[in-house]
């Protein structure tokens, strides 16, 4: 029993120092800055990388953790987005539906990967992280239709211009994500979770 209570122990340490890792990874990526295209009210930033890149490496939940981490911060006033924004204003703008989608992309990857196995292929985790890139879009513009009062159709075809550098960032983050697992096999997803279910 108590070597039960000090693996779980070790575990939880370990996760939280990866979950704040990973926030403190996804504020760096923010440091290059930001810059709108077009007119479009919220920014691009490399930072809408890093969802990905946690749900693919540490998997759905410590994954979102990290993100809500990093979100959980800027609220109380750290400029931690790209650009130095931060505080409780930031979660009021145009930008607002996306940070939500980096905490639900970061689920859906995390889970997908999670799912394909202690080796996923690179197509597996390249699939995983497109699919969180359209879903952060799918809840961002809506949203940000909603805030600015600018139509759904316009604010869908201004955001148009993400589509291919989050199609490059979620093949960036995908090969990072595979060379990661399988440089590290034993800290892939799959081998979290089968620790976590066997220690529940």
């Amino acid at each position: 029993m108590a070597r039960s209570t000090d693996g779980r122990s070790r575990l939880l340490a370990g996760d939280l120092a990866r979950i704040a890792a990973f926030a403190a990874f996804i504020a760096v990526l923010g440091l290059p800055g930001s810059f709108s295209l077009f007119g479009n009210a919220v920014p691009v930033t490399l930072q809408s990388m890093g969802p990905l890149l946690a749900g693919a490496i540490l998997g759905a939940r410590r994954g979102a953790l990290s993100v809500l981490l990093l979100l959980g911060l800027v609220a109380v006033g750290l400029p931690l987005l790209a650009g130095g924004r931060g505080g409780l204003g930031v979660f009021a703008g145009p930008s607002v539906g996306y940070l939500i989608g980096w905490v639900a992309s970061a689920v859906v990857v995390g889970l997908i990967v999670e799912r394909s196995g202690r080796r996923p292929g690179t197509h597996w985790v390249m699939a995983a992280c497109l699919l969180g890139s359209a879903l952060s879009l799918a809840i961002g513009i809506p949203v940000q239709a909603a805030v600015t009062g600018v139509p759904l159709a316009e604010t869908f075809r201004l955001s148009l211009v993400f589509v291919p550098g989050d199609a490059a960032k979620s093949v960036i983050a995908a090969l990072v994500a595979a060379g990661a697992q399988r440089a590290y096999p034993a800290a892939a997803p799959a081998v979290w979770r089968e620790r976590v279910d066997g220690r529940s």
